[in-house]
């Protein structure tokens, strides 16, 4: 509708201009007959004094009919201009609220696919298999460990591996050995998700850290969730090591963006993106820009849009999901002006 607004607003201009260029030929015209008239009616002397009047008459018309065709044109010439500015700005506010809103999509759907991870962790740190490989780290208890988490993996596609850290940080069970067997007996005593594990007051809490890469899982991009598991599975009872879960992000977050509700014009004009609480692209961008600083303007608000250098930028932080308050991750679409606009 608004693109519609615009062309017809040039299309209004661009005929009024031709048909008052095509007045001001005419009474040029005109305005040169009167003035042969009057010339003619001199030579008649007092035979051609009426006609003299009638041909003045007509050069004053002719003037004044120029005169109006000129205030015409600049009055149209304004009004259309005013009419492109507001369908432009419609266009703006449209198109900015419409990606602002598909922002904040993006960002909900991670949450509520984080918020189960959340969920994940906290319940498969009661399970018995990893309590008891704590509890009696022997040959048996391991490999039983292993099994378990084999079988969650093998459910629960979206995870890398799984780890179980003893009290001292050193990884006695993983769920796939074969594939990272960097893993095994890793020390991870100074990782911040096995420290902000034993930090969890009870089996409600668990701490999730930002988007990194993991050399250990291939330098894969992941989300990691910890807590801490306790003495025989109790929601109080006193930790015995920590459960990591590594979520393997970049195939999420890229199915999360692919899915946002663009037309291929507006893609191909867009850089889609995922940004951390310091606006850090953690999914999205160029090519390459992970990890790199985002320079959005907030300008106190948690979600809008603004203009800036030839692009419109539409932003919404993430409000959390059910018991996940969230990292003050927001989404964030950068659309060229000059192309989708």
């Amino acid at each position: 509708m608004q693109d519609e607004i615009l062309r017809l607003a040039y299309e209004v201009s661009r005929v009024t201009e031709e048909k008052v260029d095509r007045i001001d030929r005419v009474m040029k015209q005109t305005g040169m007959l009167a003035i042969n008239a009057r010339l003619e009616a001199a030579r008649a002397g007092e035979a051609g004094r009426a006609f003299s009047v009638v041909a003045q008459e007509l050069g004053v018309l002719a003037t004044s009919i120029s005169h109006i065709g000129g205030e015409l044109r600049q009055a149209i010439t304004a009004n259309i201009a005013s009419l492109s500015n507001a369908g432009t700005q419609m266009l703006v506010d449209f198109k900015g609220t419409r990606h602002t809103d598909l922002a904040r999509s993006a960002v909900e759907i991670i949450d509520r696919n984080l918020y189960e991870r959340s969920c994940d962790v906290r319940w498969w740190a009661t399970d018995s298999a990893i309590v008891d490989v704590l509890q009696a780290p022997t040959r048996d208890s391991v490999q039983h460990a292993r099994e378990r988490l084999a079988t969650i993996l093998r459910s629960y596609t979206v995870y890398l591996d799984l780890w179980v850290a003893d009290r001292d940080g050193r990884v006695i069970a993983t769920g796939r050995p074969d594939r990272y067997p960097l893993a095994h007996n890793l020390d991870v005593s100074q990782e911040a998700w096995f420290r902000h594990a034993l930090t969890t007051a009870s089996g409600d809490e668990f701490r999730v850290c930002d988007i990194t890469t993991n050399p250990t899982l291939g330098n894969a991009q992941v989300a990691t969730y910890s807590t801490a598991v306790r003495a025989e599975g109790r929601t109080r009872g006193n930790t015995i090591g920590a459960l990591g879960i590594f979520f393997d992000w970049e195939p999420q977050a890229s199915a999360v963006l692919d899915g946002i509700g663009l037309t291929p014009a507006e893609r191909r004009a867009s850089k889609l993106m995922l940004l951390d609480a310091n606006h850090r692209v953690i999914a999205g961008g160029d090519h390459g820009a992970f990890g790199s600083h985002y320079p959005l303007r907030l300008d106190g608000r948690s979600s809008g849009y603004y203009q800036q250098d030839g692009a419109l930028i539409a932003f919404a932080e993430t409000p959390g999901y059910e018991t996940y308050r969230g990292l003050g991750w927001l989404g964030c679409i950068e659309t060229r002006n000059d192309e989708s606009l």
